[in-house]
């Protein structure tokens, strides 16, 4: 996967659209994305992790390659690249409501449950890879230093 990124920071075109963060994208782009609960959603329980686990796991390799990434209390981080003609905004929108449906139908929430918005940055180098992946991977040792397995990180160790 590192080599797409090499050959993605000397394609261009770019594209750019905004809601209200911008967001950019690059043909070939790996990407780090992060979104979070809507404000006044309790934390995810560990059934509802596995709901968003699953719906990450569902499409890897059909509609993106998939690096890593974490389900935490509150918000969710993945490092994947789409695959043409697979968009950022598509795969985010498929993972967010789909999820969304499951908990408010089998995990009785109400309302909306992820924040409309989220935030992605164009991985830019090896280095940059590196640097997010290890992140993901400790995110969850760095918010709870007990924790010692937890289950929904991927890979478990950079």
């Amino acid at each position: 996967m590192r080599e797409r990124f090499a050959r993605a920071t000397n394609q261009m075109p770019e594209l750019f659209y905004r809601r209200n963060l911008p967001h950019w994208r690059q043909d070939n782009a790996a990407y780090f994305v992060t979104w979070r609960l809507a404000q006044g959603q309790r934390e995810l329980d560990s059934t509802e992790r596995d709901v968003v686990m699953a719906a990450i796991r569902k499409f890897e390799g059909q509609r993106y390659e998939l690096s890593a990434y974490v389900i935490m209390h509150d918000h969710i981080h993945v490092l994947l690249a789409p695959l043409p003609p697979n968009e950022l905004k598509e795969i985010l929108h498929s993972w967010k409501s789909f999820t969304a449906r499951q908990m408010q139908k089998e995990h009785k929430r109400f309302g909306q449950v992820w924040q409309d918005e989220y935030f992605d940055r164009i991985i830019r180098d090896d280095q940059e890879f590196a640097q997010k992946a290890t992140y993901i991977v400790g995110n969850p040792q760095k918010r709870w230093p007990e924790v010692q397995d937890y289950p929904w990180v991927w890979p478990t160790e950079i």
